[in-house]
């Protein structure tokens, strides 16, 4: 079985470290694919999923945003997940769960198990409940050959909060990612890389760097790159020089890539497709040169 983290390389490396976000807002659902709601969501992801076929090396769906319209909602979600993996690209689900072991045995096994009915190659989780609500999730993606995505430096403000607190001398995301390291071995894949990723900001480069002396192998999901106002270079900080480029993660684009200028002004698919490739077009230029590829 390959690894999530092998799977993860290997498209990195052929397509660039771009993953698109795909975040249903309804403010930002363009009026060609109908009144904001989950089939307008359901279309608009399925469409983005065409666009970024071939192109892109994983997605990023937004649980909550998809949550919110219930039943339906989770409907548009599986459709979107289903049909991203039939199009040969990864799935990251953002859903950031984080609970008691009983209960997150339960998130783990219907997002990262084998029956799965919004199936996923890995799913964001917030550790600051304890390791121990983690390991569901790591044993079902060792099972799985699947990934977990750790919250460590968020982009957000607020990761000032707690995060970025002072702990016997150290910022309390540096004391996360070396208590994961027993995780990030499990999960190692053959190309060297865990697929026990770490959330690292782009808004914060200089932690990036730190957290990467802290996490070892483990690759980095980054968000803050594009509408959040991080530059390329910045994003791909806590990578490393392998070969003659850098690599170690993956680096998300959410509105800059999936709701760019001119796509809610679409009047016609062709126009809205136009927009979004060109976006996308962008987004792994600049990606491509920060990492030398």
């Amino acid at each position: 079985m390959n690894t999530f983290a092998d799977r993860l390389l290997e498209r990195a490396r052929n397509l660039g470290p771009l993953c698109v976000g795909i975040d249903p807002h309804p403010a930002m659902l363009p009026p060609l694919f109908g009144p904001p709601g989950p089939e307008a969501a359901a279309r608009w992801g399925l469409a983005l999923v065409e666009r970024c076929a071939g192109k892109v090396a994983v997605i990023k769906p937004q649980a909550g945003l998809f949550e919110r319209w219930g039943a339906k909602g989770m409907a548009a979600l599986e459709q979107v997940c289903v049909a991203a993996q039939r199009a040969d690209m990864l799935v990251i689900l953002d859903a950031k769960r984080g609970d008691i072991g009983s209960t997150a045995d339960g998130y783990a096994e219907g997002y990262l198990g084998a029956g799965a009915s919004c199936p996923c190659d890995a799913i964001t989780v917030n550790p600051y409940m304890g390791i121990d609500t983690i390991e569901p999730f790591v044993s079902v993606a060792e099972k799985q050959g699947k990934g977990v995505v750790v919250l460590a430096r968020t982009s957000n403000p607020g990761s000032q909060d707690f995060q970025a607190k002072l702990v016997d001398g150290e910022p309390l995301y540096l004391h996360v990612a070396r208590a994961l390291q027993p995780m990030v071995a499990r999960l190692r894949g053959a190309g060297g890389w865990s697929g026990l990723m770490m959330v690292a900001g782009a808004t914060g480069p200089e932690d990036a760097r730190r957290l990467r002396a802290a996490a070892g192998e483990a690759m980095f999901l980054v968000p803050g790159y594009g509408a959040q106002g991080a530059g390329a270079h910045e994003a791909v900080a806590g990578f490393v020089k392998r070969g003659n480029r850098l690599e170690g993660g993956v680096v998300n684009a959410s509105r800059s890539a999936a709701s760019p200028a001119g796509s809610m002004e679409a009047g016609t698919a062709a126009a809205w497709e136009t927009a979004i490739d060109k976006a996308i077009a962008a987004a792994q230029g600049e990606l491509n040169a920060a990492v030398g590829a």
